[in-house]
């Protein structure tokens, strides 16, 4: 039982991981990071969630719930901040705690990872064939049920918009990380002045009145969960944390960046201060605009604010950016996640040719598996269910990597290089952040809970009937031995 025990604790040497990711261009600026970060957390949900956890659980108080997370995701960034700084490794969580804690313990990391990466890719996408279909339909262009909805969905065979434009993604960064960052900072200021355009013609049309009472009196909805007080407070702050678990994926891509012992840190914890000033923004000003139970069942509570205030051309040009904005957080998403399958097969944890750079050195055949396999969620499966099962992964994740400057603490400036950052307050800042990312993690709902163990069956099959055998750390501890 011990030897079992070592063999799941079997430790990577950074220095092997120094080695292994070197072929990749170091390309990425701070600039190029910000952009990174903003363009993924500040997706789709910035325009519909404030008014829909508003409507269904806080009322004006919605700000606190975004504070709260904000908080957590901050002490979480710190630590992320500390391990991209000292291994900027491509990975990130499952490289670290393959360093830190062992092989098993890496992998589940990661594999909690791989199912955000996959289901936002799905999720982007269809999000955003949805929105540019209804900016056609006043055009008069309509698609057939079959090509604009997911297999078995009001006689959908396959979303035509979602394959085209995962796939379109998909060739943009088939060719290179450094083109990809350019578009992705041309398309984050176009998203950001959308926003700051709502926030300055929605403060015209405030009323106070629509503020009180701030903190609505706890009772429960119909479907039983909680509205009002705290209660409805802490059930906000778990559908939002989904709004700002992008930051992993800058991290992800850390064995690119250029001097990543300053350019990660201030691209990580810049890219979120920035992000939850803009969703604060949003939902003080669309609470103000209108009374919160304005927005329930309402699918696009900013456009149809703007709309309602007598400013429809502000509305329609603000939903069009947000359409081409949405292409931001699928290239966040596509370059993280592809970065992630290759450091599977990397290590052996997944077939070796998952872990090949082509003649470019990109890993391109890790972006051809996530887009095969975002393509078919996004494309063809209904998947709304799932939507919690993104926090659920990351959040065990963002644990792991929280406890993880422990250990890290004791081996800076000996097998691993002593960052130029480090989280501020320690020890108390990281047991804070696991501690945060566990209330989080317990507030969301038992079918999100469920659903996350099931991803976990797969990842531990995979893993011993795969993993543990093909990995070359294992292969190299027997040639040891």
């Amino acid at each position: 039982m011990s030897n079992f025990f070592k063999r799941l604790t079997l430790k990577e040497d950074p220095s092997i991981y120094e080695d292994k990711d070197s072929h990749l261009a170091r390309v990425l600026t701070v600039k190029d990071f910000l952009a990174l970060g903003v363009g993924t957390i500040v997706s789709t949900s910035i325009f519909t969630l404030p008014g829909v956890v508003a409507a269904q659980h806080t009322g004006p108080s919605v700000v606190f719930s975004f504070i709260i997370a904000a908080i957590v995701a901050g002490l979480v960034a710190f630590a992320y901040a500390e391990m991209a700084a000292a291994m900027p490794f491509a990975g990130s969580a499952y490289s670290w705690i393959n360093v830190m804690f062992g092989e098993f313990f890496g992998w589940v990391a990661g594999w909690a990872l791989l199912a955000e990466y996959f289901i936002a890719l799905a999720f982007v996408g269809s999000g955003l064939s949805a929105n540019f279909r209804g900016l056609m339909a006043p055009l008069g262009v309509h698609f057939p049920n079959a090509i604009a909805n997911t297999l078995g969905s009001n006689g959908g065979v396959l979303d035509l918009v979602a394959v085209v434009v995962i796939a379109a993604v998909a060739w943009l960064l088939s060719h290179g990380v450094s083109g990809a960052a350019k578009v992705e900072n041309v398309l984050v200021v176009l998203k950001v002045l959308a926003i700051l355009a709502f926030i300055v013609v929605g403060l015209t049309a405030i009323h106070v009145k629509n503020y009180f009472p701030f903190v609505p009196k706890y009772h429960l909805n119909s479907d039983g969960t909680a509205f009002g007080g705290w209660q409805g407070i802490y059930a906000g702050v778990s559908m939002i944390f989904l709004s700002y678990i992008g930051f992993d994926s800058i991290a992800a891509n850390s064995a690119e960046a250029k001097n990543p012992g300053k350019t990660m840190p201030r691209g990580i914890l810049g890219s979120l201060l920035i992000a939850v000033t803009l969703f604060i923004a949003v939902a003080l000003v669309l609470v103000g605009m209108f009374n919160y139970s304005s927005y329930t069942n309402n699918a696009e509570p900013v456009g149809w604010a703007l709309r309602q205030a007598g400013h429809p051309v502000v509305a329609s040009v603000i939903q069009a950016i947000a359409v081409i904005g949405m292409f931001t957080a699928l290239i966040g998403m596509m370059l993280a996640g592809s970065r992630l399958i290759y450091s599977f097969g990397r290590d052996g944890m997944l077939p070796k040719w998952l872990g090949k750079l082509n003649d470019k050195n990109l890993p391109n055949n890790a972006l051809l598996v996530l887009s095969i396999v975002g393509i078919i969620l996004g494309a063809v499966c209904p998947f709304s269910f799932l939507a919690q099962l993104i926090s659920a992964g990351t959040l065990i994740a963002f644990m792991f990597v929280s406890l993880g400057i422990y250990p890290l603490r004791k081996r800076e400036g000996k097998d691993i290089q002593d960052p130029d950052f480090k989280v501020p307050f320690y020890p108390v800042l990281p047991a804070l952040g696991f501690l945060g990312s566990l209330v989080v993690f317990w507030g969301l709902d038992i079918q999100a809970k469920l659903y996350a163990g099931g991803w976990f069956a797969i990842g531990l099959i995979i893993y011993f009937a795969y993993g543990i055998r093909h990995s070359t750390l294992g292969k190299k501890s027997k040639k040891k031995k």
